[in-house]
């Protein structure tokens, strides 16, 4: 057999029987012999050139005690004398890990690691994963705990990053942070995803002859994701009546008994405001709807859901890693836009178009907080940037490895700061977009220097043929 490379083999699958199911597989075996090879794959390296013995005096004592003095004087100062200024803190308790659930704490380092190197490579960041033990004796992840360790690290950092947290905890800590931390955080399960949602909608809608206001939208799945891009959708201009949302029990109507615990005031809200036409099954919501938005579980959508719709019907399938049903069958059945949350697939609807330059041009800024406000302006930036070159059905998001995208999100959160009154003084929208392509280049420059002096370990290519080989022969 021919020596083939990662794209190759991905290119491989698309004929084949069960191709999404052997894809997938194949890209998890290769996931385990990669990251085992590299021991993971980001790491903390030196940013400063000169290290000799006379350097070190600078660097640490006695001169790095002015640097101690001056923040103990004026704190804003730790946001450029150290690195906590381009820092952000990956924060996980691990209880709800992409679709894979309680992954045990130190289970949700995999995924925090690979937030840390986006943040890295798509927005120039610093980021430090860390994943939290906030087990009480049963077993049970105390967001009390997960607060008070957020609250504790915050002078290291200049944002948080809440990730992989199972409801109702996501949204008590969240709206506990919100409250009370210095710092800005942001729930990228939530929030992320509701932005990002927000973008590739705004462009199928577009692609199809539709409007936000006119459109009527249909949700599967209450988790984060789902209840915070319904409040991002209300906020950007969807009818709240427009809407319905389904999950593992039913339709969202007024008394559910399993939303009126802390934690859950907005789905009680959501329970209030939408389906006032009492839609009590999801396949009756879908007749006649425009959009369908999922993010529940693997194979939940059915193809006559899809063919129900109205025409040229909008699917977002966006369970990770496997969707909720897979473009191909979703387009067989009509739908003129499919997303998913899968890289090797068209349309990828994934935070990483979002995450990297909010939290960019939050800390460029100096902005105090995170708003809706905020999310809306990135996800119409992101939105603005994938309608630019080849624009269609089969590519309504924008290039993700490109610097412009992150850099353009950047400077529009920083300017919605700004118009919000959350940072410190004026924002030059030129001058953050520039600082932002400046740390991406950076951070690119180095990675490319260290893969020339074998620092970053290259993967071979025979660890991708062996992968390959073990997909085919089945779970």
């Amino acid at each position: 057999m021919k020596p083939f490379g990662l794209k190759e083999a991905l290119e491989r699958f698309d004929d084949m029987p069960d191709s999404d199911g052997a894809r997938t597989r194949f890209l998890k075996i290769l996931a385990l012999k990669a990251h085992r090879l590299c021991g993971g794959k980001v790491r903390l390296l030196p940013s400063v050139a000169q290290m000799n013995p006379e350097w070190l005096g600078v660097w640490y004592t006695p001169g790095v005690s002015s640097i101690s003095t001056a923040i103990r004087d004026q704190e804003g100062e730790s946001l450029e004398l150290t690195m906590r200024g381009s820092t952000v803190a990956v924060i996980s308790d691990s209880t709800r890990v992409l679709g894979d659930g309680d992954c045990t704490p130190p289970g949700g380092m995999g995924v925090m690691e690979g937030k840390a190197l986006l943040m890295a490579w798509l927005g120039g960041l610093n980021a430090v994963p860390l994943c939290v033990n906030t087990r009480n004796q049963r077993g049970e992840s105390d967001p009390g705990k997960l607060v008070e360790f957020v609250l504790a690290a915050s002078p290291s950092f200049g944002a948080v990053n809440l990730e992989d947290i199972s409801q109702p905890n996501c949204y008590r800590v969240l709206d506990e942070l919100r409250r009370r931390s210095p710092i800005p955080v942001w729930h990228d399960d939530a929030q992320g995803t509701a932005c990002v949602m927000l973008a590739g909608l705004l462009n199928a809608l577009e692609v199809t002859g539709r409007t936000l206001s006119e459109s009527r939208v249909v949700f599967l799945g209450a988790g984060a994701a789902c209840s915070a891009s319904a409040r991002l959708l209300i906020e950007a201009g969807v009818q709240p009546g427009m809407i319905s949302m389904f999950d593992g029990i039913g339709a969202l109507v007024p008394g559910r008994a399993d939303f009126q615990g802390e934690g859950f005031a907005w789905h009680r809200e959501l329970c209030a405001i939408t389906n006032p036409q009492g839609f009590s099954s999801i396949g009756e919501a879908l007749g006649g709807a425009d959009v369908l938005l999922a993010a529940s579980a693997p194979g939940l959508v059915r193809r006559e859901w899809i063919s129900g719709m109205n025409p040229k019907p909008i699917v977002f399938a966006c369970a990770n890693p496997v969707p909720e049903i897979y473009p191909r069958i979703a387009l067989e059945a009509g739908a003129a836009v499919v997303a998913t949350g899968r890289s090797d697939l068209p349309n990828q609807v994934n935070n990483c178009l979002g995450f990297p330059g909010i939290l960019k041009g939050v800390l460029l800024s100096g902005a105090k907080a995170i708003t809706e406000g905020m999310a809306v302006a990135a996800a119409k930036a992101i939105a603005a940037e994938g309608r630019k070159g080849e624009f269609n059905p089969m590519n309504i998001m924008p290039e993700v490895n490109a610097p412009e995208v992150h850099a353009s999100v950047a400077a529009e959160v920083a300017v919605q700061a700004w118009k919000e009154g959350l940072t410190p003084g004026p924002v030059n929208r030129d001058a953050v977009y520039r600082k932002t392509i400046e740390s991406i280049r950076t951070v690119r420059d180095a990675h490319r220097a260290m893969v020339e002096a074998a620092v970053a370990l290259e993967v071979p290519q025979v660890m991708v043929e062996e992968a390959f080989s073990e997909a085919l022969a089945g779970p």
